[in-house]
């Protein structure tokens, strides 16, 4: 419709404003604005012979110019699309949404690949693993950062590393350590964010739940099994034992979110953990165990620890911010099918981060897209048989 089509339009000039100031050189900052938007087309394939084919390019050498050689800051891109997502989707309610993706690669010389666990495969791959920071709001989803996690068998080989373009002063750093940095850059920059969560890799990490506790940052942070937590005293008891000693009447049936097949229905518990609180200040602070169990296979339990401030807490708000994290797991989805996330060519670590940051503008602007669609339809005045429901006709 060609009031939609104006929308897309004005979205997208919104966005190139914001994204021209990075570019030296208009004619690079012209070809990443037509890669923005070749990452949205229909084209077959988001890599660069299909983008140059699509350009109107007679070879790739234009886009791989553009993610190789040119000149621009993939870091200051980034910082214009978290500008771009808390503008678009900021609420008071904002949850910060953590988790890793997999980049199946052939060969051993595109940078921090190796035969490591693939999330997205299941299994043991020869893959590319990047960490990623979503935001999640009632108005939608996009993501803010990214990481290329780099293994030791990379980080300890520095001449393979400058093969890569991987700068001297990047060294090893877990995935929790990843993930804290780039917490440290949203919040620092007041990003309005009430929740943090994430699965086990992240709430496994006592340093990162510590750090977030120094800086009075609510999460919900998944933890495995075998956690060992203070619970009715300060011996630690597995979270796994506190499950099973909790009464069945403890347990309550609660919807974590719709999802592709209806409400994602469990059963849930809560109870709170001991913890040392010295001041009046951490007096005001709980720390709980939210555990999620499974109505088909009772077997099945998840595990959450959470800090939050004790006049927040209901069982009915953890839930809804630990069902956030499948907000990333459709990011992904849709930022692999839609926007090429995954079809990069490209070896070099500058590389990655250009195809990457720029794959993830084009997804928050297809967000945007669909947000001010959603928007028009609800202000669109509802039609019956033809007529306006303030007609004459009914």
């Amino acid at each position: 419709m060609q009031t939609q089509d104006l929308s897309v339009s004005a979205l997208f000039d919104s966005l190139a404003k914001r994204l021209g100031p990075l570019f030296p050189r208009s004619e690079t900052r012209d070809r990443a604005l037509c890669y923005v938007q070749g990452l949205l087309s229909q084209c077959e394939r988001k890599n660069g012979w299909h983008l140059a084919e699509w350009l109107g390019d007679k070879s790739p050498d234009g886009v791989q110019y553009l993610l190789d050689r040119a000149r621009w800051d993939a870091d200051a891109a980034r910082d214009v699309l978290r500008q771009w997502v808390i503008d678009t989707l900021g609420s008071p309610e904002g949850v910060l949404v953590l988790d890793e993706t997999g980049f199946i690669k052939k060969g051993q010389h595109s940078a921090g690949v190796q035969r490591q666990y693939s999330g997205t495969a299941g299994r043991i791959e020869n893959s590319q693993i990047g960490v990623f920071l979503l935001y999640a709001s009632p108005a939608g989803h996009a993501f803010l950062d990214r990481a290329l996690y780099l293994p030791k068998s990379w980080t300890q080989d520095r001449e393979r590393c400058r093969r890569a373009g991987i700068p001297d002063d990047v060294d090893f750093a877990s995935k929790p350590e990843l993930a804290r940095r780039m917490l440290e850059r949203v919040l620092d920059q007041g990003v309005p964010a009430s929740w943090v969560t994430g699965d086990s890799v992240y709430g496994g990490n006592r340093s990162l739940r510590l750090w977030l506790e120094d800086r009075s940052q609510p999460f919900v942070l998944e933890v495995a099994c075998n956690e060992p937590l203070w619970w009715k005293s300060f011996d630690y008891t597995r979270a796994d034992e506190i499950a099973a000693a909790l009464p069945e009447d403890q347990w309550q049936t609660l919807s974590a979110g719709s999802g592709s097949k209806g409400e994602r229905l469990y059963d849930w518990a809560l109870t709170p953990l001991a913890r040392l609180q010295p001041t009046e200040e951490a007096r005001r602070w709980g720390h709980y165990l939210l555990i999620r169990r499974s109505l088909s296979k009772p077997d099945e339990l998840a595990y959450y620890l959470v800090h939050a401030p004790k006049d927040w807490v209901s069982i009915e708000t953890l839930v809804r911010v630990a069902g956030q994290r499948w907000k990333i797991e459709q990011g992904f989805q849709t930022a692999k099918s839609e926007c090429g996330l995954d079809e990069y060519e490209v070896r070099r670590w500058g590389s990655w981060y250009r195809h990457i940051t720029l794959s993830l503008l084009a997804h928050s602007l297809l967000v945007a897209i669909r947000q001010a669609t959603q928007q028009q339809k609800k202000t669109r005045p509802t039609e019956f048989n033809g007529h306006s429901p303030n007609s004459n006709g009914l």
